[in-house]
């Protein structure tokens, strides 16, 4: 009898813990909800649903936590083995959804890189400063590609100034001279080849 007793006593003190687990879900669901929804036209709709789902998944598990609590108060072995069967398919269902999260997170974090990206290439084509040129160059050389969006970028830049050609580097034979023909220019653009790179420093550093 103590022995049993001891029993429903640990099962009520881990279902309380799934209970806390199942109430803390649907409170981090809640706030990545209402983080993401605000931002859902640029990283998409996905993490918005992911955080829909922990919601439920936490609902689902408060639910069952206290279908498990009435199983043990009552004696009801029915009770207590749907909600062994059901906690089985939750933590099945918490690593799926933990995984998705994860990647829909990393997926966030690589279109802010790819935005943060563009816009310093476009930034550094537009300024085109003297302590930037070298890099810039070494880009467009070593990727075949000609300007942040497009080579048109090139007319428009104040720092390069020569609006009726582009830089040498941006020809796919390279020559003095070469830019003015700039309908020869390499049409790929750098802003994508950078997006590959960790950082421009990393860039220079193993290939200055």
């Amino acid at each position: 009898m103590c022995s049993f007793c001891s029993i429903k006593c640990w099962f009520v003190f881990f279902n309380g813990i799934f209970l806390a687990s199942g109430v803390a879900l649907i409170t981090i669901g809640a706030l990545q909800y209402s983080t993401y929804s605000q931002i859902g036209t640029f990283a998409g709709s996905g993490l918005s649903k992911i955080a829909i789902v922990l919601i439920a998944v936490g609902a689902v598990i408060a639910l069952v936590s206290i279908l498990g609590h009435c199983g043990a108060f009552l004696n009801n072995s029915s009770m207590v083995s749907c909600f062994i069967c059901i906690l089985i398919i939750i933590i099945l269902l918490e690593i799926f959804t933990g995984a998705a999260f994860y990647i829909f997170r990393s997926r966030t974090a690589l279109l802010q890189m790819n935005s943060g990206i563009n816009t310093q290439a476009r930034a550094a084509v537009y300024e085109y400063s003297p302590k930037n040129r070298h890099a810039i160059n070494r880009i467009q050389e070593k990727f075949s590609c000609c300007g942040a969006d497009t080579y048109t970028d090139w007319s428009r830049s104040v720092g390069w100034g020569n609006h009726e050609a582009v830089p040498d580097s941006c020809c796919p034979e390279k020559r003095e001279g070469c830019g003015h023909d700039k309908d020869k220019a390499h049409k790929k653009v750098c802003s994508a080849e950078i997006f590959q790179l960790k950082s421009l420093t990393t860039f220079l550093r193993t290939n200055g």
